[in-house]
């Protein structure tokens, strides 16, 4: 009998930047209030990057860092690094090539991929083919984005919700009976304009009149997207446990993109899960977009066994959504080698 060879998750990396940005600092900033934000989306700050030259290949950077230390990896082992992220440093030139750059990776390619919030699991799926089929024995995968570099801070209903940040995992190579089982996903491009950056792009090229009718900026109809991310989060889920033959009491813990509490909490019940269940770290760092997953992933390691099983799901701009089932497998350590 062939043996099924899985993408597991080996070791974890996070980077939060050190400037806090409470909803208080926003009070003055903008015409709304801490506990109108609290009420309506869970948050009570989110770090912002406050070094003009930090950008998010170095958030990247500093993630993948805290992975290789924290995993024992040794970088020139590592044979791809794929980061998601909807704000590279450049339009041309990959940030995936600049963190194998700065991270020292002499063997190691990068690319990058751009599915706004679903990015990391878009990327992960990328990462754990390249595993299954034995192409590569060391993948990294990263979601980053430094969303205050597309946040309008005069516009109270986009600049109270995001944060910057990085996560990262790696993803090697098992025949044990874990790691990235399956993955449910779909697209609608139709949503397109209710969670856009509509400028500086090839549609519309940067141009005094994109910067003076603030194009640059996020934009998003917040009550379009609460309700298709609820939607498409849930059926996607629901999806993923049918074709695994599993019922939601199954499931240990639900990872889900943390854009607004409401949403995290509307998903987990309709799944039948406890709020012990569901990770949430929103209310420390806002919506880090492509960051989200990973991010949690490294804040709550130390709560998961191995063999959990694991359901990360995500809503974001494109439309694009999606869920992924996830057996947890045995972390690296410091002491380890290889």
């Amino acid at each position: 009998m062939r043996i099924r060879k899985n993408a597991v998750i080996t070791a974890v990396g996070g980077y939060v930047p050190d400037t806090v940005l409470s909803n208080h600092d926003l009070e003055h900033m903008v015409d709304t209030n801490n506990e109108w934000i609290i009420s309506r989306t869970g948050i009570k700050e989110r770090r912002i990057v406050n070094d003009p030259e930090i950008a998010t290949s170095d958030m990247a950077t500093f993630a993948l860092k805290v992975l290789m230390e924290e995993g024992n990896v040794n970088p020139d082992e590592i044979d791809c690094v794929i980061v998601s992220t909807s704000t590279p440093d450049y339009v041309m030139v990959s940030t995936g090539s600049m963190v194998c750059e700065k991270a020292g990776l002499k063997n190691a390619w990068g690319i990058d991929t751009n599915a706004a919030c679903s990015g990391f699991l878009y990327a992960l799926t990328l990462g754990a083919s390249m595993i299954e089929s034995g192409r590569c024995k060391k993948v990294v995968v990263i979601g980053a984005d430094k969303n205050s570099a597309i946040v309008n801070y005069t516009d109270r209903n986009t600049c109270i919700l995001f944060g910057d940040g990085a996560g990262a995992v790696l993803l090697e190579q098992t025949e044990e009976p874990v790691g990235l089982m399956d993955s449910f996903f779909r697209t609608d491009g139709s949503g397109k304009e209710n969670l856009i950056v509509t400028a500086g792009g090839s549609r519309f090229p940067a141009s005094q009149s994109t910067l003076d009718d603030k194009l640059h900026y996020v934009r998003q109809d917040g009550r379009v997207v609460f309700k298709a991310a609820i939607q498409g989060m849930t059926d996607t889920c629901n999806e993923v446990l049918k074709s695994n033959d599993l019922v939601s009491s199954q499931i240990d813990y639900l990872i889900p993109h943390q854009a607004n509490l409401r949403i995290i909490q509307s998903v987990g019940e309709y799944l039948g899960l406890s709020a012990e269940q569901v990770k949430v770290n929103i209310d420390r760092y806002g919506n880090t977009t492509a960051a989200t997953i990973p991010l949690c992933l490294w804040d709550f390691k130390d709560d998961f066994k191995y063999g959990d099983k694991m359901i990360l799901t995500a809503f974001g701009a494109g439309f694009s959504w999606g869920a992924t089932y996830l057996k947890w497998g045995t972390l690296r350590n410091r002491q380890t080698t290889g």
